[in-house]
């Protein structure tokens, strides 16, 4: 048996799935390891859902934690939050949907024996709307696409880590789903796991094709931190060579038509009152410098990353 496990669960509206999630996890962990706990991160409930929380901790305050934030703060800041209060060796998260089943997890932890670190559970056969399959389905397809990643299932809220995984992953922003692709950057070995997916027990979904948008816009600055971050220049080189290449052929075509005006050799307007000018001048200098600020800016927040600041709690129970 495991000496202890960590599950953190972080939530939003779910108070009507959490008694009977709680009472399934504890099925499964009472057999799996001597010693456990399950952390509840609310990540701003307007429902019951802190109520049914201390209601679970009254009657197990030896394995029930619960951390409340103040509002929501998204789902990235509550696994960081979760994982800062988490003890054990071994650190299981999952969604309080019920769609991920409990019992997989004995099968999750047990692939860490073949020298994983992390274990992506994968929901192959999903049991969602068809709207959310094929937006997940195209998201998990330009991520690797872009980023050469071996996973199908990136959105997947269910995964088991070894310690050494979270203590070294730094979250914020909506990094949450990209954990694989940062902990193999580091080195670590990750895998995925067919799992059973069940149908949403009860409550509604918080998913919104917005987070397609966000989710996009996080993938370059993981790219970024990924291949660039020790070697900027072969970012910042591309992409400046290829401006200043298309601003000095820009800049030659002008020169051509300067001179020829200057000899007579055709009747041109001066360059002067050409709009190709002033756009050629101000797309090099806005490119180089939207692209050299929103890098940089991902850099410093990179290096001076401080978790209590993705974050607000309250209080906590322990």
């Amino acid at each position: 048996m495991l000496e202890k496990i960590s599950v953190v669960i972080p939530l939003y509206n779910e108070a009507e799935n959490l008694l009977l999630l709680y009472e399934k996890l504890t099925d499964v962990l009472r057999g799996l390891a001597t010693d456990y706990e399950i952390i509840f991160v609310d990540d701003g409930s307007t429902d019951d859902s802190l109520q049914v929380l201390q209601a679970l901790r009254d009657g197990d305050q030896a394995h029930v934690c619960i951390i409340e934030f103040r509002r929501n703060f998204g789902k990235t800041a509550a696994l960081a939050a979760g994982f800062r209060a988490a003890s054990g060796n071994i650190i299981a998260t999952l969604d309080a949907d019920l769609q991920d089943d409990p019992n997989e997890l004995p099968g999750m932890i047990a692939e860490l024996d073949r020298g994983y670190d992390l274990i992506l559970a994968w929901r192959k056969q999903r049991m969602d709307s068809s709207g959310k399959r094929r937006s997940s389905r195209f998201f998990n397809w330009v991520t690797s696409q872009l980023a050469g990643g071996k996973f199908h299932d990136l959105n997947s809220g269910f995964k088991v880590y070894r310690r050494e995984v979270i203590e070294t992953i730094r979250l914020y922003s909506d990094l949450h789903r990209y954990i694989p692709i940062l902990a193999e950057a580091h080195g670590f070995r990750a895998v995925e796991k067919v799992v059973a997916h069940h149908p949403r027990h009860a409550g509604e979904s918080k998913y919104g094709y917005g987070r397609i948008a966000r989710g996009l816009m996080d993938l370059l600055m993981v790219l970024f931190v990924t291949r660039y971050l020790r070697h900027p220049l072969r970012l910042f080189g591309w992409v400046g060579i290829t401006i200043f290449t298309g601003g000095m052929i820009t800049n030659l075509y002008l020169g051509i038509l300067w001179l020829i005006r200057m000899l007579g050799l055709a009747d041109i307007a001066p360059i002067g009152t050409r709009p190709l000018l002033a756009v050629a001048i101000l797309a090099t200098l806005l490119g180089i410098q939207f692209i050299s600020i929103g890098l940089l800016g991902e850099m410093i927040r990179y290096f001076n990353y401080q978790p209590q600041q993705e974050y607000s709690i309250r209080r906590i129970w322990h």
